[in-house]
């Protein structure tokens, strides 16, 4: 499912319109980054939550040269899903 098919689906149940729809989920999508751009956590209740985590810095391997790389610190967003998405998951 892509952002198009969100804003379709927004379409089919409720009384927006095409653009209205698309506008909500990019609106929505935009909020989104900017609280993860903040460090802010975002809860979404029964569907998960998004987070920015540290990654820490060590060494790996490039298995084609053989060699051992270092693998510098930086940021990676962790979602955890609610657990009404898990049971969702689990009767599929």
């Amino acid at each position: 499912m892509i952002k198009n098919d969100i804003a379709l689906a927004i379409e089919k149940k409720s009384e927006f319109n095409g653009a209205k729809s698309l506008l909500i989920v990019e609106t929505i999508l935009e909020c989104l980054k900017d609280a993860l751009t903040k460090k802010e956590k975002v809860e979404i209740r029964g569907f998960g939550s998004f987070k920015v985590v540290a990654k820490k810095t060590g060494y790996g391997r490039d298995i084609r040269r053989k060699k051992q790389i270092h693998i510098t610190q930086g940021k990676r967003i962790k979602f955890r899903s609610g657990q009404e998405l898990k049971n969702i998951a689990a009767k599929s």
